[in-house]
């Protein structure tokens, strides 16, 4: 075998800071391919007639086109063609799971390793910011006089106002908190996901004329309603996933629980593990458990060990095999030393004298007949009770959207769960002038998901607005208050 089809079955490993020094610090974990490396790997490329790639790209990336271009040299090209369709390629090269979408679909990685598309595609966004090119340039655009409302500064919300104000209409942005970013602010690391990826890929979405208002909250500062009073003539409502689910065992109301949400929230957006620097206190834990297998568990469990933890737990219900996060990141926890309590589930949490938690008593499981889902149902193994010493408890068992939104607008229709009903394709909802995506609509999912969401909304919201002025320049009466409802 030559080398040239040898290194087709070998991709790029990626650099990385070592388990025992990363595991004490918030830096990037993942240290990102150089140019020499992010080519090798753009040459294991097979450049497929029929690439199935771009089907498994929710937001339809021209794969081979960007990867040929980084494997000729021409990163300005695969910049151009990366963002195309992709308007925040350093988010999504760090955290979309690209094994189970693009990479999942690779002809090579049938027969061997599929190629890192996502490490690419952070290397050429990564050159761009080192270069200072932007990846939303702002291009002459003659300005329709439109004025759009997106609430919510999450993936779907920036992607939705960036596409708009690129075709020329004013947009502004409500968000609740304090900062920018929607989960990517608050509910990613900045050892997966550093702040300043996310505040230039904020910086950019502003360069282009949109303004962000922070500190406001859907439903308590103003409602739907008023805003479209106010003159903005389409909403597009991307409030995400934010409300944490809770065990439902006694001792939740112990001092040292947590939702994952809150723990993380004080750390990725208020600085926690700073204090007291900053304002925002957290408990820094010796012995933490945290319940649950996804990647918010992987995130909570990893920020408790760089926080300090002593002694750190996963404790999960079903097997390895049925975990839902990343493979990658419970590679890097188990490298880092989290340990993990599989086929067991909490049944209470323990408490001293003080009201201070000081354990968990839980029970063993084993996997019974699939459930509606397709999933094996883990079933209580009779008198299996133990206990483990804790200190912390940091539930990471899934979010639903907040009831904010529906309880201030009752004609706006919900399904389960409290998700926004909405036209997959066109992000339209029961209410007129409203659009919805991304978590807020589909329960809590990826952010390449969330950011095809905001873009189609985009796209559908410029339609109705041009359609609008087409029927006032022909003098249909009621011109802009036409609105055709959400499509079956």
């Amino acid at each position: 075998m030559t080398d040239k089809k040898r290194n087709r079955f070998e991709p790029q490993p990626m650099p990385q800071q070592a388990p025992e020094i990363r595991a004490h610090n918030f830096d990037e974990v993942a240290l990102g391919y150089g140019f020499e490396m992010a080519r090798a790997e753009a040459e294991r490329c097979l450049q497929c007639k029929r690439p199935t790639c771009i089907e498994g790209c929710p937001v339809g990336v021209a794969i081979p086109a960007f990867i040929k271009a980084v494997a000729d040299g021409n990163l300005e090209l695969a910049l151009e063609t990366l963002t195309a369709d992709n308007s925040f390629p350093a988010i999504c090269g760090r955290v979309c799971p690209q094994e189970t979408q693009c990479q999942a679909q690779c002809v090579l990685g049938r027969r061997g390793a599929a190629v890192e598309i996502g490490r690419i595609e952070r290397f050429v966004a990564d050159w761009a910011r080192e270069q200072g090119v932007s990846v939303t340039p702002m291009t002459e655009v003659r300005p329709t006089g439109h004025r759009v409302a997106v609430v919510g500064s999450g993936p779907a919300g920036l992607a939705c106002a960036a596409d708009l104000a690129k075709l020329g209409h004013y947009v502004t942005i409500f968000e609740a908190l304090h900062k920018p970013g929607g989960v990517l602010a608050y509910g990613i690391p900045s050892f997966r996901l550093p702040r300043e990826v996310v505040q230039a890929e904020v910086r950019a979405v502003e360069g282009l004329g949109v303004e962000i208002k922070t500190d406001w909250i859907i439903g308590k500062t103003a409602t739907i309603d008023e805003l479209i009073e106010d003159g903005y003539e389409a909403v597009f409502v991307a409030t995400g996933a934010g409300l944490p689910s809770f065990l439902d065992i006694p001792g939740e109301d112990l001092n040292g629980v947590y939702s994952a949400n809150e723990f993380l929230t004080r750390v990725n957006l208020m600085g926690a593990n700073r204090f007291p620097a900053v304002d925002t206190p957290v408990r820094i834990p010796k012995r933490v458990g945290v319940v649950g297998a996804g990647n918010v568990a992987m995130d909570a469990v990893r920020t408790a060990l760089r926080l300090g933890a002593e002694e750190t737990y996963v404790i999960y219900r079903r097997s390895e095999a049925e975990m839902p996060a990343r493979h990658e990141e419970i590679e890097h926890a188990k490298e880092e030393g989290v340990r993990f309590v599989l086929l067991a589930a909490p049944v209470e949490i323990l408490g001293d004298s003080e009201g201070k938690v000081v354990g968990m008593r839980c029970v063993r499981m084993q996997l019974g007949e699939p459930d509606q889902n397709g999933r094996r149902r883990p079933v209580v193994i009779p008198g299996s009770e133990f206990t483990i010493e804790l200190d912390t408890v940091i539930a990471a068992i899934g979010t639903s959207p907040n009831p904010l939104v529906r309880r201030a607008t009752p004609d706006l229709a919900t399904g389960r769960g409290g998700t926004i009903v909405a036209d997959h394709e066109t992000g339209r909802t029961s209410k007129a002038r409203v659009w919805a995506g991304g978590d807020a609509v589909t329960g809590a999912a990826t952010v390449i998901l969330a950011m095809g969401e905001g873009r189609r909304a985009a796209a559908d919201i410029d339609r109705w607005l041009r359609e609008q002025d087409s029927l006032a320049d022909a003098g249909v009466e009621g011109g802009r208050d036409q609105h055709r409802e959400m499509a079956s």
